[in-house]
């Protein structure tokens, strides 16, 4: 099993490293853990965008692409994910790992100290940030708000969980809203900065071949600057048991060939143990998260109701997503089908041939590959953001490399 250390540089500062000769890239983070909240949330998805900008050694793109293209084309951009209730704010970074470059080449200090120098040193110093930057990132920003409806199954989910979840930070959109981010200031968007760096729980990350000490000694020097202040603890995600009131209904018309039916449901709590989250994934996969579960066998291969009809659990939150796409005559009777599925599985009416492709004797735990084309922040937000630690290590214990597969 390789080793996946924790340690604590400072009072809510960590830094988790897993080390690992599989990759020829390594990949670092640093990410700012801050509540979602209406007042902040553009505040905090416009903030990296302008950091990104440029430095005081490097104060435009142009300097800092040569800054990376001196580090073998290495790329760092920026974080911006909602977790729950959670804005995680900051830089990921992919660069040729040491182990495949000329000896006395020190690639991950001078990545870490680049990413220091993004968090700590942005173009404008201590008077503020340039405008001109703020401006075009605002706009920017604004465009990608306003294209959400062009991908019109995100925008879907996207309005059921505003609805579901009104008055809950889990209803908030990540990039916040059009009118939030046009009333930014580069003077408030400073002050926010100030405050984060001050007041938000860090987490850095890394994956490479470098041992856990040196990475640690590069963490640290890179961002030395960081103030050694109270951070407060990391924001929690609130669960709510049981829905409040009737069942709610709400419908959007737009001008789309192919309608999309969205249903959420509370499941009565979050799925935060291996016990309760493995009783999750199971019910899930057997209800609509694969292609042999009742919704896509029954709801769109047997009946035709559906184009597609899905269904994934939001674990960290408690909620159960079910999403389809449906002919505008099918509405009912699709909504109607998925709710029959769904007493189904309640009721616990799931027949031994169904349940044999997810337990039972033929399972087989498949390796994960990685081939030259694939990016491996990807990779690694989908293999292990919703994986137990357990997991986490089976997956890097049993990845094979591209050249490795017969």
């Amino acid at each position: 099993m390789l080793p996946m250390t924790e340690s604590v540089l400072a009072p809510g500062v960590i830094l988790r490293a897993v080390q690992t000769k599989k990759f020829k890239t390594s990949m670092l983070s640093v990410t700012f853990l801050e509540p979602l909240t209406a007042d902040h949330a553009s505040l905090n998805a416009l903030l990296p965008k302008v950091l990104r900008r440029g430095t005081q050694r490097h104060p435009d793109m142009e300097s800092l692409s040569a800054a990376l293209d001196d580090l073998y084309g290495g790329g760092i951009e920026p974080i911006l994910r909602k977790k729950g209730e959670v804005q995680c704010i900051g830089f990921w970074g992919s660069f040729l790992d040491d182990a495949f470059v000329p000896q006395k080449t020190h690639i991950l200090e001078e990545a870490t100290a680049l990413l220091g120098e993004l968090v700590l040193a942005p173009a404008g110093g201590k008077e503020g940030f340039l405008p001109a930057y703020v401006e075009s990132e605002k706009e920017n920003l604004l465009q990608k708000i306003r294209s959400q409806v062009n991908d019109k199954l995100q925008y879907a989910l996207s309005r059921l969980r505003t609805q579901m979840c009104q008055g809950e930070a889990y209803g908030l959109d990540k990039l916040g809203t059009e009118a939030q981010v046009q009333a930014i200031t580069g003077e408030a968007l400073y002050d926010r900065y100030r405050e984060i760096l001050e007041t938000a729980p860090v987490c850095f990350y890394y994956c490479g071949s470098a041992d856990a000490d040196r990475v640690e000694r590069a963490f640290r020097k890179a961002f030395a600057g960081l103030p050694n202040t109270q951070r407060h603890a990391v924001p929690k995600t609130k669960v709510q048991m049981e829905p409040e009131g009737p069942v709610r209904r709400f419908h959007d018309n737009l001008d789309v060939n192919q309608g999309k039916l969205i249903l959420g449901f509370r499941t009565g709590g979050g799925f935060q143990d291996v016990s309760t989250v493995a009783k999750g994934l199971l019910f899930n996969a057997i209800f609509g998260g694969t292609t042999n579960s009742k919704l896509f066998l029954h709801v769109r291969e047997k009946l035709s109701l559906c184009y597609f009809a899905n269904s994934s659990l939001a674990q960290n939150k408690g909620l159960l997503q079910v999403y389809s796409g449906v002919e505008f005559s099918n509405f009912q009777k699709a909504a109607e089908e998925i709710l029959a599925q769904l007493s189904a599985c309640q009721k616990g009416e799931i027949s031994p041939d169904e349940f044999k492709h997810f337990i039972g004797k033929d399972m087989r735990l498949e390796q994960v590959s990685l081939r030259k084309t694939d990016l491996v922040k990807e990779l690694l937000e989908f293999y292990m953001g919703k994986n137990t630690m357990e997991r986490q290590n089976f997956i890097i214990d049993n990845l094979v490399i591209e050249e490795d597969i017969a």
